[in-house]
């Protein structure tokens, strides 16, 4: 059965780095005076050449987010449930080896949870878990999750890798999404960083959204690790080729891109190349115009600041209030958490932030019992949101 494997075999990490690094503000104008990018366009407008047209990248990025999305930005939230993990990886708080507390909620707490979430005025739930199957696996999400789907008009979720089988009895049960980031796309760098547990099998992560997009799954989350390899550019192309493949091959699934940058946890690694905030800026603004209708998003890693000046130009997904460790909402477990999050300011502060730059903060925008709004309502509805909009 063909899947992304398959073109990942063909795409030379070393020949990808040296034709991006090998742009030129020619290949950048060109890219620029395009009404739809491909490949090469995509690969001038995340190389160095790039940089010091941030400012028509930006402006364009912005028009086409105003496009197709309106000036809404919807909120959702992480719930942490387990931080129980059976892999060994460098860069991660909950990495098997690490000496903190391991906490997996209960029934009674993950109602909590849930409860404290809803008060925040959140309707979209990214139900997050460590890869530890024997403990947080099928059998853990068939007992919780009609009841904490039950508290939220759409849930994703961000767990270990399951089976095609698996994720389509999850989607009986009320999954609409799930996030899978490849951490990075070098299987060199990949091996030398995922020490233990099924997580060192490279290839199997790599297929997961194969698996998915088969299963019937409505929203695909996508990403890197930035930081992790040694050439993020590289790694940025390999995540565009991963969605352009996926967008022809399970059309009818919707996807989504995320843009995490390595950051503080125990036990945590020195990045291998930093992805500085400018450069953070140009590879958003070219995914917007590689992917015009692709929801792209931007977490609580990066600073309120950052967040505020970027949000408005491209993003239109956003986490908010984040905690990274279980019982968080509910209670205050600090020593339990994933990473430390740099904005961590309340989910009605970053509202109003985003209101005060002309955005609209979108908490529920379907409700449950409806199912998955359709493509025509959403076109009809962005259409509506640009008769008044205000570009900020």
């Amino acid at each position: 059965m063909n899947s992304f494997t398959d073109v990942w075999s063909t795409l030379d990490w070393d020949d990808l780095s040296l034709r991006i690094n090998s742009k030129t503000s020619r290949d950048v104008e060109r890219a620029l005076s395009r009404n739809k990018i491909d490949r090469e366009d995509f690969m001038a407008l995340i190389s160095p050449a790039a940089l010091p047209y941030l400012e028509p990248m930006a402006q364009r990025a912005q028009q086409l987010t105003r496009q197709r999305f309106g000036n809404t930005v919807n909120f959702f939230a992480p719930l942490y449930l387990s931080n129980l993990c059976a892999n060994e990886c460098t860069y991660c708080g909950f990495s098997m080896s690490n000496k903190i507390k391991r906490k997996t909620l209960d029934e009674d707490e993950i109602g909590r949870e849930c409860e404290a979430l809803n008060a925040l005025g959140f309707k979209h739930l990214l139900m997050v878990t460590g890869e530890h199957k024997g403990k947080v696996g099928m059998d853990y999400f068939r007992r919780h999750f009609p009841a904490i789907r039950s508290y939220f008009d759409s849930l994703m979720i961000e767990v270990q890798p399951l089976q095609q089988e698996e994720y389509a009895e999850l989607k009986t049960l009320g999954l609409d999404g799930v996030l899978v980031y490849q951490e990075t796309y070098h299987a060199p760098t990949y091996a030398l960083h995922h020490l233990r547990g099924q997580k060192q099998d490279f290839f199997w992560r790599l297929e997961t959204p194969d698996r998915l997009g088969r299963a019937g799954i409505d929203k695909i989350g996508l990403g890197a690790l930035f930081g992790l390899s040694g050439n993020w550019r590289t790694d940025s192309y390999m995540v565009a080729e991963h969605l352009l493949y996926l967008q022809q091959t399970y059309w009818q699934s919707r996807y989504s891109v995320a843009f995490p940058r390595l950051r503080p946890c125990t036990g945590g690694i020195e990045p291998a190349s930093l992805l500085e905030e400018n450069q953070l800026v140009q590879l958003i603004c070219a995914f917007r115009m590689l992917a015009p209708d692709v929801e792209l998003s931007l977490s609580t890693r990066e600073s309120p600041y950052f967040r505020d000046h970027v949000i408005p130009l491209a993003i239109n997904t956003v986490s908010a209030g984040s905690k990274t460790q279980p019982g968080g909402y509910a209670d205050d477990h600090p020593e339990l958490e994933q990473f430390a999050p740099h904005d961590n300011r309340s989910p009605q502060h970053v509202a109003e932030a985003l209101t005060r730059a002309g955005l609209q903060p979108v908490w529920k925008d379907w409700d449950s019992f409806l199912g998955r709004v359709s493509q025509e309502n959403v076109a009809g509805w962005q259409t509506n949101k640009l008769s008044g909009m205000q570009i900020p």
